[in-house]
């Protein structure tokens, strides 16, 4: 068994990580230290200087274990690693695994092409981004490409040109000079490639102001059709340009800039990625969960989560408070991505004011987010809330457990449960159920069936719903009368229109309020329920009619199988009936009913 007091006593005085686990063996916390000796005791220590969270955890921890590394940077990358392959619960998670697209320029092949990519690449290409607008990175290579004729193929241009390849249609069409065709002007090649990274680098009024020069040359030069185009190019690259926003003219360096709103248990971070001075995207994190945790370690959490994936690294990092970790933090991303980074936390001036505007942001993302919270609570906790006070239930309904059937007349009948926890819809939780001791169309004993076969040896829900009326919670009440089972059971039932109307009980009735969240609730409950029924239903029957016995059966297709079954129910009442009967089911003809009759007869 292990014995925290006993092992605490062998820690050594090393840099590495440590894993706190609880009674089942669960990591619930991921942490890095210089000395695994001093820190790890620390948790196990006089409890009134630690923070809330921390008082929580410890009394969570059943055991630990630790990893020793040759430094506290090694240290720092392990983490990071554990903390994404575990998600533990008392650490603050990044929960937004997001990918964003970058503007990747080939500049270690001969003839560059320009692409859209997700993954940075150490392979001497230049990456633009990231973007978190894809509609702009697609307007932007589509401008791209269509003022510049580059190559957006992958083939071996060398390869091609030996083999006389056939050029494709985007040389016919002008979209591609063609380097595959072994005539084409390398100069030319390589300057559309200059002005797309010039233009991509932020530079792309120098550019503008180049094209003009040129269109004012050409017009000159009586070149009237090149002085429109090149008008229609500067135009286009003028459209893209506005869509960008200058940050800051005296230093163009690639930069994110990072701002933290926080407010009771959630807080938001923006970040805005700018781009040789220009905003090319920002991006919104929430986290929850974090009443207990403080803004240093919020910031430091994030940080260390948010660049260990594939992202760009910038040059330097702006942030509005310094954070934990801070030095080793900085040697982490320059040793990632080769070249000094720096972060920064301003306290006056352009740097200053711009980390504001960010923070500025995620307060206003946040307070949208807890009102839109707020209202998806109203819609969920809230309407148990209400279907507790209107049905005058012992307690919150947190989970319901709501019961359909499902068959054409009496054909292929099944049940369907659906499962509501805590308001929402919970899918793992629901079943289907193959009516097995039920002939015919009688969805009265098949709901029978269901709940008898849900109920026997098994846990309750707080609340019963079935799509029905009361001659179905007549039904079902015997059920669990029988089971000795006491739960709240009310049925869904509708208007002529087949549309929901309220819930009705074996003594009680009442009408819902179309109006209220409580109403939408219940509806989308009913739906849902029917929905999963239907579903199961034509699955099985489209499965019965692909596989049958009638397969065999010459002049019989899939139309004429699926009425026969429709009409008989059953291959014996098919095998039984008479060459009348059999001619009288709608699509059935002499022939066809006479293949029917005879092959059951030979099958004896």
């Amino acid at each position: 068994m292990f014995d925290i007091k006993d092992r605490l006593k062998t820690l050594p005085d090393l840099p590495g990580v440590y894993l706190m686990k609880d009674k089942d063996n669960k990591v619930i916390y991921v942490g890095k230290a210089v000395s695994l000796k001093n820190r790890v005791r620390q948790y196990f220590q006089s409890s009134k200087n630690h923070s809330q969270k921390v008082v929580s955890m410890v009394s969570n921890i059943q055991e630990f274990e630790y990893i020793i590394t040759d430094s506290e940077l090694e240290a720092l990358i392990l983490e990071c690693n554990l903390i994404k392959k575990y998600r533990p619960k008392y650490n603050v998670l990044l929960r937004d695994d997001k990918t964003y697209p970058y503007i990747k320029v080939t500049l270690n092949e001969k003839y560059p092409r320009v692409l859209k990519v997700r993954k940075i690449e150490k392979d001497k290409a230049k990456y633009f981004g990231p973007y978190t607008n894809i509609t702009a990175v697609n307007d932007t290579l589509d401008v791209i490409r269509e003022l510049y004729p580059v190559r957006t193929c992958s083939i071996d241009i060398e390869r091609a040109i030996q083999r006389n390849q056939r050029p494709c249609l985007n040389f016919h069409i002008k979209k591609c000079l063609g380097p595959c065709t072994g005539n084409i002007d390398d100069e030319k090649y390589n300057k559309m490639i200059s002005d797309i990274v010039t233009f991509l680098s932020g530079k792309g009024q120098n550019l503008i102001t180049n094209l003009k020069e040129e269109m004012k040359e050409a017009s000159l030069n009586l070149e009237f059709e090149k002085a429109a185009s090149i008008r229609d190019r500067i135009k286009s690259l003028e459209e893209i340009l506005e869509k960008q926003k200058v940050t800051s003219t005296d230093n163009l360096l690639d930069q994110d800039v990072i701002g933290m709103a926080k407010a009771h248990d959630e807080a938001c971070i923006q970040v805005f990625f700018v781009r040789d001075g220009k905003v090319v995207g920002r991006e919104h994190y929430i986290f929850d969960n974090i009443m207990n945790s403080d803004r240093k370690e919020i910031l430091s959490s994030f940080i260390k989560q948010f660049y260990s994936s594939d992202i760009f690294i910038p040059r330097e990092i702006i942030i509005e408070d310094e954070i934990e970790d801070i030095d080793i933090i900085i040697d982490w991303l320059t040793s990632k991505k080769g070249q000094k980074v720096s972060i920064k936390s301003p306290k006056r001036g352009d740097k200053k004011e711009l980390v504001e505007m960010v923070r500025k942001n995620a307060l206003e993302y946040l307070e949208k987010f807890s009102n839109a919270k707020k209202v998806s609570l109203e819609k969920t906790v809230g309407s148990l809330e209400k279907l507790k006070d209107l049905l005058e239930l012992d307690k919150l309904p947190n989970r319901i457990e709501a019961f359909d059937i499902s068959n054409i007349q009496g054909v292929d009948s099944v049940g369907s449960m659906v499962v509501i926890t805590n308001g929402k819809k919970d899918k793992k939780e629901y079943r289907r159920f193959k009516i097995k001791s039920v002939t015919g169309p009688n969805d009265y004993a098949s709901m029978q069936e269901i709940v008898y076969r849900r109920f026997k040896n098994q846990n309750h829900p707080d609340l019963i719903l079935l799509d029905g009326g009361k001659g179905h919670v007549s039904a079902v009440s015997k059920v669990l009368s029988e089971l000795n089972i006491d739960i709240p059971l009310w049925g869904m039932y509708k208007d002529n229109k087949h549309k929901t109307k309220g819930l009705v009980s074996l003594d009680k009735e009442i009408e819902l309020d179309k109006s209220s969240n409580l109403y939408k609730f219940i509806a989308s409950i009913q739906e849902e329920v029917h929905d999963f029924a239907i579903k199961y239903h034509r699955s099985l029957r489209d499965k019965n009619i692909k596989k049958s016995i009638l397969d065999d059966i010459p002049n019989v297709g899939a139309k004429r199988k699926q009425n026969l079954i429709m009409h008989f129910k059953s291959i014996d009442n098919i095998k039984n009936a008479s060459l009348e009967e059999l001619e009288s089911v709608e699509g059935m003809n002499k022939s066809a009913a006479n293949s029917v009759y005879e092959f059951f007869r030979k099958k004896g």
